[in-house]
């Protein structure tokens, strides 16, 4: 193996453990974001299974490009529903009819 092949996987290394490293340290200060939110999971929730007349299925705490919002999934009847609610005014943003198998396979 030649040094160059060795200099090269040796920096795709680096590169990957600094990917790895820095996706972790965002991931525990995204889990720490949802106590600066002035509406609470629990209320999010209620608030989509209200606007869409079901029952929560699955629920995220996520940053978008308006901010921290409340991802929550609801299931109505036979159709399954993707609520957007502000984290700061608790208030409904966007709601969307999602296929069931296509949510499926985004979420694996």
């Amino acid at each position: 193996m030649s040094s160059y092949t060795k200099l090269s996987i040796l920096a795709i290394v680096l590169a990957v453990v600094g990917i790895s490293a820095y996706a972790e340290k965002n991931k525990d200060s995204d889990a720490l974001a949802v106590t600066q939110a002035k509406t609470s999971l629990t209320q999010a929730i209620a608030t989509a299974e209200q606007h869409v007349n079901g029952k929560a299925s699955h629920a995220e705490y996520e940053h978008s490009k308006k901010g921290w919002v409340y991802e929550v999934d609801v299931v109505s009847g036979s159709k399954l529903f993707e609520v957007k609610i502000d984290a700061d005014t608790g208030a409904v943003i966007a709601s969307k009819e999602a296929k069931v198998d296509d949510e499926h396979e985004e979420k694996e």
